[in-house]
């Protein structure tokens, strides 16, 4: 197996859990985690690559100063650790990046921060300053204001978006089991996969759940879904654990290496279809779901006979059929009290009667991905 994208990246994401992070029990943050993944981090620098950071644990760290012993289930509680949690965090990597005379940032993103084309742009090109000048970021969910993010989200996939947003070479998930098995880690036999070619090699294995420590929001599944976004733009990923992380980076056979696609998809889109929560949906006419599905046109007002839910300009939406089958996710271009009167209407139609704004899509074909 050929692991020279791993040595050869010069620009990598390393992305740590909660449960790696902090200590045996889940509720307190561990400075020997931490130290490592600096550690890790500063290695890949002294061979010339830019690193960024992707680092859960904010909500773990906050447990136990708050006299916490779990991780708590309601969302204000969470915020609250969170809140508690993050500066703890960041000041660890701050004062151990500093022993080893690199500059550490603090970067809080939500997915919805970015998969705005004017947000997007500019967490891009605030990464690729911070790079530019040397910084490592450390970039976690901001728990502390989040709604979903915190119930449905997980850093796993926050890493590969991030790999996509600043055009890695490559993608490293530390994690507290060591490979991705062929079956759960605990059952008598389970094998380490060493090498992923192609994200349908391993459709058919059972995949684990949450962390040993119960604190994170993530598992195995999450950590393919990772590589499957990570490697359809382009991007290899390397599952390992926190212990063997700097064999695994160095290019030897632990953990899991996944193969990235020798053909790149966007990485807007793929932020679009794999980052955004839609607020609604546009149910489409026939002629109007074959255009876009075989000739990958805009959605205009005269297909779309209903609307759906309440959004303003620049949500995403769902494109569905009259069936309901969602086909494809996009930015719509008007709020959602303005489209009944312009259903089913052409827009030179609506530019007469509304005024010239209406006399463009309802989506643009730059803003929409097919699912």
């Amino acid at each position: 197996m050929n692991r020279e994208a791993i040595t050869n990246a010069k620009r990598v994401v390393i992305k740590i859990g909660s449960s790696s992070l902090t200590g045996s029990a889940g509720s307190e943050l561990d400075p020997h985690a931490v130290q490592k993944i600096v550690d890790l981090a500063f290695s890949l620098k002294k061979r010339g690559a830019e690193v960024v950071v992707v680092s859960s644990g904010a909500i773990a760290a906050g447990l136990s100063p708050l006299g916490l012993k779990v991780r708590p289930k309601d969302l204000a509680t969470q915020q609250a650790a969170a809140s508690v949690g993050q500066g703890l965090l960041i000041a660890q990597y701050s004062e151990k990046f500093k022993a080893h005379g690199v500059i550490s940032s603090q970067v809080l993103l939500t997915t919805e921060d970015v998969v705005r084309r004017s947000h997007y742009a500019n967490a891009q090109q605030t990464l690729t300053k911070l790079l530019s000048l040397g910084v490592v970021p450390v970039i976690n969910e901001n728990d502390t204001v989040g709604t979903q993010e915190i119930r449905f989200g997980d850093n796993d996939r926050l890493a590969a978006l991030v790999a996509l947003l600043i055009h890695a070479d490559l993608l490293v998930l530390v994690s507290d089991i060591d490979a991705l098995y062929d079956a759960p880690p605990s059952q008598a036999g389970a094998q380490p996969i060493r090498y992923v070619a192609n994200m349908s090699d391993i459709e058919s294995i059972t995949l684990g759940g949450a962390g040993s420590a119960g604190v994170g929001s993530g598992g195995m599944v999450t950590k393919v879904e990772a590589a499957r976004i990570a490697t359809s733009a382009g991007i290899p990923m390397l599952l390992t654990s926190l212990h063997e992380s700097g064999h695994a980076v160095d290019g030897e056979e632990v953990g899991t290496f996944f193969e990235a696609h020798t053909s790149k998809a966007n990485s807007r889109l793929l932020w679009l279809a794999h980052a955004s929560t839609p607020r609604g949906r546009l149910i489409l006419d026939d002629g109007a779901v074959t255009a876009i599905l075989e000739r990958g046109v805009s959605l205009l007002p005269a297909g779309v006979t209903a609307v759906e839910g309440d959004f303003i300009s620049g949500d995403t939406v769902e494109l569905a059929s009259k069936a309901g089958k969602v086909i494809a996710r996009g930015l719509v271009a008007f709020d959602s009290e303005e489209i009944p009167q312009m259903l089913g209407r052409s827009t030179k139609e609506l530019a007469a009667s509304l005024g010239a704004e209406y006399e463009r899509e309802l989506v643009h074909r730059d803003d929409l991905v097919l699912l």
